[in-house]
């Protein structure tokens, strides 16, 4: 399979705070691999935007030739100030998502994740066409509850109606249950690695800041492109057979 070029320049990644780490007292030595080694690293560790751009363009071309394939992505993005980025570039690239707290079991125990999924289009159906409303008082009461808690966490994914093939992590801290329940089910992971992550825990890591939203919004972005394009050539070729 022939590989595309990504036009990933290191000026655009240090343009968007893409390097820079954490202090340096707060690092996981197995990310020594993907660091800048440099005297003038005395506070704060310095990633290696060469391995960085190495890994986004591999990264954008297994979800390129992925979405070509028409492969269902999962992008979790769990924080306060991704949330509403993360359902952006989901929408663009027409893919699942978890934007608010990932609630353990929701691929490992699919079955009972299905039954919630369930529940929760019948009482948006409900809504929808006001047969909530017929409801006695407290008994619609009850209703409307479970369904804005089931919309908060499962808005996102409430179409999907198996277990995705690639599942896109932005903060492995707050995404770390995803990637053992990933790991557990042998789905292929991609993941943003900063300099106090383990990049062990993801299949495809890719090294940079991932607390600063201008990195974060760059590094999806490409991958959101990838994904589109990707998408793109599925139906071009079969208009062109």
């Amino acid at each position: 399979m022939t590989r595309r070029y990504w036009n990933i320049g290191l000026e655009e990644l240090l343009g968007e705070a893409v390097h820079l780490g954490h202090g340096i007292k707060k690092w996981n030595p197995r990310m020594a691999p993907y660091l800048l080694i440099s005297p003038k690293c005395k506070d704060n560790h310095i990633t290696n935007l060469t391995r960085t751009a190495r890994f986004l363009a591999e990264a954008c071309n297994l979800v390129f030739y992925a979405a070509s394939e028409g492969k269902r992505f999962l992008i979790v993005g769990t924080t306060k100030k991704v949330s509403n980025y993360v359902v952006q570039a989901a929408i663009k690239a027409r893919c699942h998502y978890v934007n608010k707290k990932w609630l353990g079991g929701m691929l490992t125990n699919w079955s009972t994740a299905e039954t919630m999924l369930r529940t929760f289009r019948d009482l948006r159906t409900y809504q929808n066409t006001g047969r909530l409303d017929r409801f006695p008082k407290r008994d619609a009461a009850i209703l409307k509850r479970q369904l804005s808690h089931l919309q908060k966490y499962l808005d996102g994914v409430q179409y999907m109606t198996g277990l995705p093939d690639i599942v896109i992590v932005l903060d492995q801290q707050d995404g770390f249950t995803a990637l053992l329940e990933c790991t557990a089910l042998g789905i292929p992971t991609i993941g943003l690695i900063d300099t106090d992550c383990d990049p062990n825990l993801v299949d495809f890591p890719i090294p940079a800041n991932d607390e600063s939203i201008l990195s974060i919004r760059f590094i999806l972005n490409k991958l959101v492109l990838a994904i589109c394009e990707g998408r793109s050539s599925s139906k071009s070729s079969i208009r062109n057979p």
